[in-house]
């Protein structure tokens, strides 16, 4: 009983912890108003695409008599060629498009803050050989090598495309990373590490990332965009399957199928490069609230 007792109390007290965290970071956040609109852009969007599909149709239903019908009561931003609600598929089609996103994001960003915190911290021929890999990927056009891998590769899943993506990403955020760990690596604290014994790994990962940590999550945002961009562009030019529903199928759709043809089909086509732009917006907004967060300077007062 008394184990039980004291589980439960443990319990209560993380997420206290967690609780007192979440609304201190939102109180952060709110400090600039920017900042806390995009936040609130991005939490609705990511909360509709995800959450939304679970109470609606998992395939929209077809009704060619009213195909490109122009915003009604029923149709709120109209149908599509095959009489679709594109509302309906703008909720539906979000969630691949963000999950392949931030998937990509956090490959990328893993692999430019390890390979830019480990080479400029250690030096000599791995600094070296990690900065020649990062040249030698920045001077191959990206989207053409995407384009050509995409049609080599066999990409049938998100974690495929996202990893396609982000292993191709991270060269520009890891000469970043390796300047700054440059900087910091003559900081008093890492030499104090370097004195106690402490090895590579925890001095890089535990003493010098976390200094760095509200630049990495920014250009984790950006990741993200530029991802987006990525699939995006990649279901345009029909190099992913379009077997699922998604903001970029429904541009390649109204594409292949002369929706631009059609005066009538304007919302169908703007909703998926609206949703798209919008939800870019609001994490770009949202950077000036993580800078905030992150850097005790800019916290006006706090």
């Amino acid at each position: 009983m008394a184990a039980t007792t004291g589980e439960s109390r443990y319990r209560d007290s993380a997420v206290g912890r967690v609780l007192a965290w979440f609304i201190s970071t939102l109180k952060l956040m709110a400090r600039n108003r920017v900042g806390f609109a995009g936040f609130l852009v991005v939490s609705t969007i990511v909360l509709v695409t995800f959450i939304g599909p679970v109470f609606l149709p998992s395939e929209v239903p077809v009704n060619v008599n009213e195909i490109y019908e122009t915003p009604s009561l029923s149709h709120p931003l109209g149908t599509d060629s095959e009489g679709k609600d594109v509302l309906l598929q703008v909720i539906n089609g979000g969630r691949p498009i963000l999950t392949i996103g931030f998937l990509a994001a956090a490959i990328s960003t893993t692999i430019a803050v390890t390979l830019g915190s480990l080479g400029g911290f250690v030096g000599g021929r791995v600094d070296t050989g990690f900065t020649w890999l990062a040249d030698m990927v920045l001077t191959i056009p990206q989207l053409p090598l995407l384009a050509v891998l995409a049609g080599i590769l066999r990409l049938n899943s998100k974690i495929a495309v996202a990893g396609l993506i982000g292993l191709l990403f991270w060269p520009t955020l890891m000469r970043a990373i390796r300047a700054q760990v440059l900087s910091l690596k003559e900081r008093d604290y890492v030499e104090s590490a370097r004195a106690l014994g402490l090895g590579t790994p925890h001095i890089v990962f535990r003493e010098i990332a976390p200094n760095m940590a509200g630049y990495i999550a920014i250009n984790f945002t950006l990741a993200v965009t530029s991802s987006m961009y990525a699939v995006v562009g990649l279901t345009l030019l029909g190099l992913v399957p379009l077997s699922e529903e998604n903001w970029g199928v429904m541009i390649n759709l109204a594409w292949t199928r002369g929706a631009i043809f059609s005066k009538d089909s304007v919302f169908y086509i703007m909703s998926p490069i609206a949703a798209i732009a919008l939800f870019q917006l609001g994490l770009v907004a949202m950077n000036r609230s993580l800078s905030e967060i992150f850097d005790p300077r800019l916290r006006r007062g706090a």
